[in-house]
């Protein structure tokens, strides 16, 4: 978990660079179709981190939410997971 941990990191600081530079190409009144390409780039690697992030979710509060066996608190998590897959779907 530390790894993707990290690696979440390391895309986001990616990903702020990415966005300063679209910001950098409206002001210099670039190429539409080019600016929207980087903002393609730039939602599919969100699209990434949130992965990792749900990777690290499913493998660290969902496993413990099995484990300890507390039917309430599975509920919980599943409904969680459920709710995030609405929002992606939509």
């Amino acid at each position: 978990m530390k790894e993707r941990k990290q690696a979440a990191i390391q895309r986001l600081a990616r990903l702020e660079g990415q966005v300063r530079g679209i910001a950098r190409m409206i002001e210099e009144d670039r190429y539409c179709i080019d600016i929207l390409h980087q903002s393609l780039a730039v939602r599919a690697a969100l699209s990434q981190v949130e992965v990792l992030i749900l990777q690290d979710h499913a493998d660290d509060c969902v496993d413990d939410a099995i484990r300890s066996q507390d039917p309430n608190e599975q509920r919980r998590k599943f409904k969680e997971l459920v709710e995030v897959f609405e929002r992606v779907c939509r």
